[in-house]
């Protein structure tokens, strides 16, 4: 995997410019810390843990400003910068848009982006938020279609198996990568 030319900073200022809201915001952030540790624990070969922390950064990118065309302005404005690694991880997502993974960075950002959410709605209505979370808990949640409704649960299953990995142990993983970020991304509950 090539490295990247983008710098971290370039791609906050992108998110910044084309997104408003401190929660989408919020989400790249988180996002980005479970790519970078998903970088270690599940890429090949030579990783580039720049290049997933900012495929998690900038993964909606564009989604609040152009939702009709999301991803297609972000990827584009990748591939105007030859990053075509990031552009095509990022086109990769979400499966219902057809783009295969190939490497261990699209299967990452698959698997880690619609948990990494609903891992944050699940830490919003509990005490302690992510601090006494467990993977039991938010597998119970997963099957409350009413919690959390706008989130692909499918998309979840599917990610875990495209990383070849049990789904319990992938939350366990993601919940490990956000819990030293709780204070920063809002996930340390309601009674903190």
């Amino acid at each position: 995997m090539a490295k990247t030319r983008l710098t971290r900073e370039e791609a906050e200022a992108r998110l910044f410019e084309w997104t408003e809201t401190e929660a989408l915001r919020r989400h790249a952030r988180a996002v980005e810390i479970v790519m970078r540790a998903a970088a270690d624990r599940y890429g090949d070969g030579e990783v580039d843990r720049d290049v997933f922390g900012i495929a998690g950064l900038l993964h909606d990118a564009d989604y609040e400003k152009w939702p009709d065309e999301h991803p297609q302005r972000i990827v584009a404005w990748l591939r105007e910068r030859g990053e075509d690694d990031l552009a095509y991880a990022i086109s990769a997502h979400f499966s219902r848009w057809g783009v295969e993974p190939r490497s261990s960075l699209d299967r990452c950002l698959l698997a880690c982006d619609e948990l990494t959410g609903f891992i944050g709605a699940c830490c919003l209505v509990r005490p302690e938020g992510i601090h006494t979370l467990a993977a039991r808990s938010v597998r119970k949640k997963l099957k409350d279609k009413a919690f959390a409704a706008k989130v692909d649960r499918g998309e979840i299953r599917l990610g875990a198996e495209r990383l070849g990995v049990d789904l319990s142990e992938h939350i366990e993983f993601v919940i490990g990568a956000l819990r030293p970020h709780a204070a920063e991304l809002g996930l340390e509950g309601r009674d903190r």
